[in-house]
């Protein structure tokens, strides 16, 4: 337990205390009541001791969550102090910690309702592009013909970024979720492909011979060989993969959504309300850390034989 009492974690207690104290002495500018930026420094503080803890139980370094704990309330201590203390800073551009934090207590609802939109939008493009990515790059990577006709097209076609295809497909689905869901499955099905073909080929030989030898047919290779095969490099590359999703579904909101987070962003940006938009970066960023929180306990656990 002496370990806790590390310089790093010694360092991060100070930072928070002196910006509770900021937060909390009155400063040069007005703004909204803090409880809500409080309350979101408790939030942080809390998640923080629980990665010591976890760190302590399993042997790990303590250093990490120090480092990152001390980066984030030097970055508050800074904005708290050059804007709400000092009022140094342009007041629509960059908006008090307050103001912030107070636009999660007053506008949750519709937060919450944005988030829920964009994941459905999510959810349905990310699986239903990894889904097919998966299904057809399978026997596309191991039937000779196939990995023939295929291969260039996917070499081609996998580099475009999607966003490119957007305007048209808004155009002429029927409805602008839709197209929204096209625009992320078509960024997570090319790649996909392409990178099933290219494990399929650099399968290990001898697991090829040994298919050879016990006269294997082609859905038995696919469903019992292959599939367990490439299923870990498919798991490991969902972060990526979900990464590139969020951008796709972020951009496919501010094109025209009526709802979701990037509606949320570029409708407030639309109307200088810079607050808001500030509170949608951190809103899109807890969701995204939330996601790959899952996908790391997917890998974990999921493949156990990796």
């Amino acid at each position: 337990m002496k370990k806790i009492y590390s310089l790093s974690f010694v360092v991060a207690h100070l930072l928070f205390l002196a910006l509770i104290v900021a937060v909390l002495y009155p400063g040069q500018k007005t703004v909204q009541p803090n409880p809500a930026f409080l309350t979101g420094m408790g939030v942080i503080e809390l998640l923080y001791l629980y990665k010591i803890w976890r760190a302590l139980r399993k042997g790990k370094s303590l250093q990490v969550p120090s480092d990152i704990v001390i980066l984030v309330w030097l970055f508050l201590l800074v904005w708290e102090l050059l804007v709400t203390q000092l009022n140094l800073m342009h007041p629509v551009l960059v908006p008090a910690p307050e103001d912030v934090f107070h636009v999660f207590r007053t506008q949750y609802q519709t937060l919450l309702e944005g988030v829920v939109s964009s994941l459905e939008l999510l959810l349905i493009g990310f699986f239903l592009g990894l889904s097919l990515g998966v299904i057809l790059g399978l026997p596309a990577g191991w039937i000779p013909r196939l990995r023939d006709v295929f291969y260039p097209i996917a070499n081609v076609l996998a580099p475009i970024p999607p966003v490119v295809f957007a305007p048209y497909l808004i155009a002429i689905m029927p409805t602008f979720r839709s197209a929204s869901a096209l625009v992320i499955l078509l960024g997570i099905f090319w790649p996909t492909f392409l990178g099933m073909i290219i494990r399929v080929g650099s399968i290990d030989s001898r697991i090829l011979e040994s298919a050879r030898v016990l006269n294997v047919d082609n859905r038995t290779m696919v469903l019992k060989i292959l599939f367990p095969y490439v299923l870990p490099g498919v798991v490991s590359g969902l972060k990526v993969s979900l990464t590139t999703s969020v951008m796709m579904l972020t951009f496919a909101e501010m094109m025209g959504a009526t709802k979701g987070m990037g509606f949320y962003i570029i409708n407030y940006t639309h109307y200088a309300n810079y607050t808001n938009v500030v509170a949608g970066f951190i809103v899109v960023g807890v969701v995204v850390t939330f996601l790959n929180w899952i996908v790391n306990i997917i890998q974990t656990k999921a493949i156990k034989w990796q």
